[in-house]
């Protein structure tokens, strides 16, 4: 479980496009790896066609059924044959009510760059860091092309702060970007003692949280042998991260741009794309990150408001891409 093996695709955990370009008198398009476009080129994860269209939602026989009679063979559930995947109502925020368990839902399995929730939440317990500025070191470079992870593009020597980082990390799901934190906000007097301090600090989150099927070996993903969740863990964390302003607001945005000091003193420009295909897809959608590789599959975090209720789900370690599912899954929910 959690090898570093990677999928037949342009990337493990469905980044799709991070543009760059440097300004100092002439515009220099830098590709991200090989995987910059233009922003309306086809994007390199997505549903295909037939799974962008929705069902209907099944009619509701019983709208105070209990999450055990689900489980234990109703009719009266989503329209998909996902076990491990789960839903909550986030009622006001402050609450949450479970609606829906598949079979699986607590059993722990590889989650790619769900991953990165936790990495966003551990920084933003501290808002005094959001305006610290962080250098972007080679070795991060250097870590996503050995590891073939998604990347943000960040370049040797700009310096970005860690606000701008957290967009790099959960907009195009940059692993260069989520290392950048692990190393500039852990403690230890070596790279690798800074990143297993933060790593530390994830798993000492998740404890807090009661994420008993949850253990972290990686800051994005990439695991080590034993960096796991469960689809009822990530939803409740999920479902805390989106209590967090900065959070919330950053998994919605579809496209991003900034700027940053560059080491030879121009300003670099930065153009993030989202890798969450339910940010255009479907209506109310409100994030929050994905996640793909050859052993973890496919995971998907996800959120949406409608009518002043607001769900949050999660699906993990499918065999697929998993937004159509997702989609039936709050079709399900905002009928109940």
């Amino acid at each position: 479980m959690g090898s570093h093996a990677r999928p037949n695709r342009l990337h493990r955990t469905g980044a799709r496009v991070a543009t760059v370009a440097l300004f100092g008198g002439a515009v220099l398009p830098i590709a991200a790896g090989g995987l910059a476009q233009a922003d309306t080129a086809p994007v390199t994860h997505s549903a295909g066609e037939t799974d962008r269209v929705r069902t209907d939602t099944p009619a509701s026989a019983d709208r105070t059924r209990s999450a055990a009679e689900t489980r234990s063979g109703s009719q009266d559930v989503p329209d998909t044959a996902l076990a491990n995947a789960y839903l909550l109502d986030a009622r006001d925020g402050s609450q949450e009510r479970e609606m829906w368990a598949g079979a699986e839902a607590d059993r722990s399995v590889p989650m790619a760059s769900t991953t990165k929730i936790m990495t966003a939440l551990v920084v933003l317990r501290h808002p005094e860091w959001l305006d610290r500025r962080i250098t972007v070191k080679q070795e991060y470079r250097d870590y996503v092309q050995e590891n073939g992870a998604s990347t943000a593009d960040l370049q040797t020597g700009d310096t970005l702060t860690a606000r701008q980082l957290l967009h790099a990390m959960l907009i195009p799901s940059g692993g260069d970007a989520a290392m950048a934190l692990a190393d500039g906000f852990g403690t230890g007097d070596t790279m690798d003692a800074r990143i297993a301090d933060f790593e530390n600090r994830m798993n000492a989150e998740a404890r807090q949280l009661g994420m008993t099927g949850t253990h972290f070996d990686s800051f994005d993903g990439i695991s080590h042998g034993d960096n796991r969740s469960t689809a009822r863990d990530l939803a409740e964390l999920g479902q805390r991260a989106m209590l967090q302003p900065v959070f919330a607001d950053i998994v919605k945005t579809k496209k991003f741009e900034t700027e940053a000091p560059a080491a030879n003193g121009h300003t670099r420009y930065y153009t993030w794309v989202t890798t969450n295909d339910l940010l255009s897809s479907y209506d109310g959608a409100l994030g929050i990150k994905t996640g793909s590789g050859t052993e973890a599959g496919y995971s998907l975090v996800f959120a949406a408001k409608r009518d002043n209720r607001t769900l949050v789900g999660a699906i993990v370690g499918a065999d697929k891409e998993v937004f159509a599912d997702a989609a039936k899954i709050l079709d399900w929910g905002f009928a109940h």
